[in-house]
């Protein structure tokens, strides 16, 4: 966007806030702890989320009771976002998420949605041949694991709560986090052992 073009975009923007602020629409301070929380909006969210979990038992619990609580427990604010459900994997199940009509995503938890949740190609093939797309991230289930598609949608937002890796025991939260990555967050990946 070229800089005049941008000028007037902001400027626009700002008269927005303005009128909307001068009608009781939106308070400043509601603007304010909304860009703080769109600041803070990062897969690093999610994954502090599920270490706690894998060492918390009641962590764990109000986060599958209630992903927003979690996330609201950490300071950030989800006011205007959808609920945000957690789906916990299982020794016999797997959760993988997709949202099939356009990108709904759990930005405050995951930060920005990468180009192949949004592309055609992952929406539909995940629905179709969801252990061919996880193979292509180089994660193998058991044919014994049932995989599960869950479709988030702007009514309802989700993310996985991995199984904790084998070998971690004793492991601080910091270290446990830094097994979780995004693609973990919405189950096209599992976590892994640093080599």
């Amino acid at each position: 966007m070229s800089t005049p073009a941008r000028a007037e975009s902001v400027a626009h923007l700002e008269r927005l806030i303005t009128a909307l602020t001068a009608k009781g629409h939106v308070s400043e301070d509601e603007l304010a702890l909304q860009q703080a929380s769109t600041d803070k909006a990062s897969p690093e969210v999610g994954a502090r989320m599920v270490a706690r979990a894998w060492l918390n038992p009641e962590w764990r619990a109000m986060m599958l009771r209630s992903g927003t609580e979690a996330v609201e427990a950490l300071g950030i604010s989800m006011a205007g976002a959808p609920p945000l459900g957690v789906l916990e994997d299982t020794a016999k199940r797997h959760h993988l998420i997709v949202c099939t009509l356009c990108s709904c995503y759990p930005r405050a938890v995951l930060g920005y949605p990468p180009y192949w949740y949004k592309s055609f190609s992952y929406r539909s093939r995940v629905v179709r041949e969801p252990r061919a797309v996880m193979a292509e991230w180089g994660s193998e289930l058991p044919d014994d694991i049932e995989l599960r598609v869950v479709d988030s949608t702007a009514d309802y937002r989700w993310m996985v709560l991995p199984r904790r890796p084998a070998g971690t025991e004793g492991w601080s939260e910091d270290q446990l986090a830094a097994l979780v990555t995004r693609d973990v967050l919405v189950g096209v990946a599992l976590p892994k052992l640093p080599a």
